[in-house]
């Protein structure tokens, strides 16, 4: 199929289906401050980039712990600044790795971590007071994040001193991912636990990063991305308030995490505006007196749906157009994707590429040496502008419902993102959004790529681990231990210090979530009306 021939007046909209205009002129939509200043449009730091650079966090994890720590020390030799760990499905929902429900999951999408000498394994070597570690978990977060803590306190590092990211939002597996264990609500107070403890033990650790880039895979438009995020950010924040917490006590550590997609324009106006609505959110509605609360930093990720299989290369493009947009915005730390995660996880030349790519950008674009360099365009001001007010529009509708809860009970994010996707994809089949490579440009002669395959040994091998493990520790400590969980989960006590008790103790990952699934119980999504 060939692309439609440009006729000068055809309608053009952003990705959200926002009207872009032929030309845009000033109308005193430039944000009066400077980079630096409230509400922070422009971006959360005076000098940004010419001060220092984002953290560059390729996202890593695929077999056992053994190969995944050797990928993590090749991308911080090969310059990779701070690590991400990629979990696999089995650890993602809790279960061991030789549960029943982990076959043929093992190693497959991440690292399989069940036990604390996994969690060892998977950081040996890495010093964890110097290398800020971020963690893709959210129903199990709180295990996991516990794990992580004992290791390093084993590795020497003081829990004051590390720093890092745990994902832990468990709001947006309700709405997009579908990653949960638990119901709403005791996952909810999970989530506070773990803010809650990060805040008085944890002070250089982003407890929770909120996250609008799953909302994004799944099929919402910029718009509902933003909306949805912030609004459960909120969320969040009422939650910890009714806690007891005092806003500038735990706001300075909430992060926040989006999707760089491909309309580089509407990106980088979704970011302006998000940290202006959340800005304002923080100072007028909760009467933050810390500017280091009222500022909104966020992680980036490069879209992995907008990567085919088809003409592979192409996703190189993209990704360095999408990673364009998240440095413009002002992202404080990027992950760039791998031109073969279409077939499979990142093979180690095509990690590299992508690695590689950040770099470009960072030392030869020369984007870095201003700290807003679009601000100011008409057409961008404009975009922020009608981006702010969408996206808040969408906020006081959830607000009205009672909360991003009672929407999600309601079915009403799942429906507006399902109706967006459905939409996209309706363009897509119908010529009127193209897609290189996929239903314009073909060329039929694609030629195959080389992937990483990971096969049953990962499985083996962590099923020995496993046994070994549960022979060499006290049976009797691991069962004192998650009776306590147990209680202080049944209780109004914080889970996290029992929580730590149980993996110094030996417990499992599967042991403690199905200890604390005793008492909350399972969840299961009601059919949508």
């Amino acid at each position: 199929m060939k692309p439609p021939a440009p006729t000068g007046t055809r309608p053009h909209t952003t990705l959200s289906g926002v009207p872009v205009e032929p030309l845009y002129e000033d109308a005193g939509l430039a944000p009066p401050e400077r980079p630096g200043e409230y509400p922070y449009t422009r971006g959360i730091h005076e000098t940004m980039y010419r001060g220092r650079l984002w953290t560059m966090r390729q996202f890593a994890g695929y077999g056992t712990p053994e190969e995944t720590n050797r990928r993590f020390h090749y991308l911080l030799e090969q310059g990779q600044t701070g690590l991400s760990i990629a979990f696999d499905l089995p650890t993602l929902m809790g279960c061991d790795a030789d549960d029943p429900l982990s076959e043929g999951e093992v190693g497959k999408c991440g690292a399989p971590v069940s036990t604390i000498e996994d969690m060892e394994v998977l950081l040996q070597g890495i010093p964890l007071a110097e290398v800020t570690v971020s963690m893709t978990i959210n129903s199990p977060a709180a295990i996991l994040w516990a794990m992580y803590l004992v290791a390093a306190e084993r590795h020497g590092a003081d829990w004051k001193q590390v720093s890092g990211t745990l994902q832990n939002d468990i709001l947006k597996e309700y709405i997009a991912q579908k990653e949960y264990l638990y119901p709403p609500r005791p996952s909810m107070r999970l989530v506070t636990d773990t803010i809650e403890f990060a805040a008085r033990h944890v002070p250089r650790y982003n407890p929770i990063s909120i996250s609008g880039y799953h909302i994004r895979e799944a099929g919402s438009t910029a718009v509902q991305e933003l909306a949805f995020t912030l609004r459960d950010g909120v969320e969040y924040v009422d939650w910890a308030v009714e806690r007891g917490l005092a806003i500038d006590e735990f706001a300075p550590r909430l992060s926040f995490f989006f999707n760089a997609h491909n309309d580089l324009f509407e990106e980088v106006a979704k970011y302006r505006a998000a940290r202006r609505i959340w800005a304002r959110l923080m100072r007028e509605r909760y009467g933050a007196q810390s500017e280091r609360s009222w500022k909104l930093r966020f992680h980036a990720q490069t879209a992995g749906c907008s990567l085919t299989w088809q003409q592979p290369y192409n996703n190189v493009a993209r990704t360095t157009v999408q990673a364009l947009a998240a440095v413009l915005g002002g992202a404080q730390s990027l992950h760039t994707n791998s031109l073969d995660e279409a077939y499979a996880l990142p093979g180690e030349h095509a990690a590299k590429i992508a690695l590689r790519t950040q770099q470009v950008i960072a030392h030869e674009s020369g984007v870095t040496a201003a700290p807003d360099p679009l601000g100011g365009s008409y057409f961008l001001e404009h975009l922020t502008a009608q981006t702010e007010r969408a996206a808040v529009e969408l906020m006081e509708r959830i607000d009205a419902m009672g909360g991003m809860i009672a929407a999600i009970e309601r079915g009403f994010p799942q429906r507006e993102i399902a109706d967006a996707s459905y939409w996209y994809q309706r363009e897509i089949e119908a010529g009127g959004k193209i897609v290189v490579g996929v239903n314009a440009f073909q060329s039929g002669d694609d030629q195959p790529i080389e992937i990483l395959q990971i096969d049953q040994t990962a499985r083996d091998r962590q099923w020995e681990k496993l046994k070994a493990f549960r022979a060499r520790r006290s049976q009797e400590q691991v069962s004192r231990s998650l009776d306590g969980l147990k209680r202080a989960a049944a209780g109004p006590d914080n889970t996290m210090p029992f929580i730590l008790d149980a993996v110094r103790a030996g417990a499992t990952l599967g042991e403690m979530c199905q200890a604390l699934r005793d008492v909350f119980g399972s969840y299961q999504e009601s059919e949508l009306l």
